[in-house]
């Protein structure tokens, strides 16, 4: 079964929340929906997700597309049985496009979801960096459970100590 599917449908569910974020509120303005623990916040981020800088922007939007480029070689190099691995490259692909846009279109990331509490609060971020990060969390889980090849001649023949 193919997950590509997947990839323009959370590049457009991350696309239309920054689309309508932008057109709803002015930049820095915050919303509370549930109390201060969860927050619609709108700014926009010039580093890489949940607000790390490690970079310019160039720079950061360079890695993004190399970093795509790297996840599209892994995809086609998993065998068609590999559903979970399959599965969270195309949110991984998904959620890098999303930024990837943004990267090329504002120079930095709109970013809006904010959870917290008072000044303990999480890194402001979007749809596309949940899916990035779900989908990392889903590649550890497939790849942790990936079958090991198994023992060539040379390996069986050798002496255990």
């Amino acid at each position: 079964m193919t997950f590509l599917w997947i990839i323009p449908l959370a590049v457009a569910i991350d696309q239309a929340s920054k689309f309508i974020v932008r057109g709803s509120m002015a930049l820095h303005q915050s919303e509370p929906v549930l109390g201060d623990f969860f927050r619609l916040t709108y700014i926009h981020n010039p580093g890489a997700a949940f607000g790390l800088n490690v970079g310019s922007p160039l720079l950061h939007t360079a890695f993004s597309i190399l970093a795509f480029g790297i996840l599209v070689y892994l995809y086609r190099s998993l065998a068609e049985n590999e559903r979970l691995l399959r599965l969270a490259l195309c949110l991984v692909l998904g959620g890098a496009v999303g930024n990837i846009i943004d990267r090329l279109y504002l120079g930095e990331v709109v970013d809006f979801f904010d959870f917290g509490l008072g000044d303990l609060r999480w890194p402001i971020f979007n749809f596309a960096d949940s899916f990035v990060t779900v989908g990392v969390l889903l590649l550890v889980l497939g790849y942790s459970r990936r079958e090991k090849a198994p023992a060539g001649p040379a390996e069986e023949a050798a002496p255990s100590s």
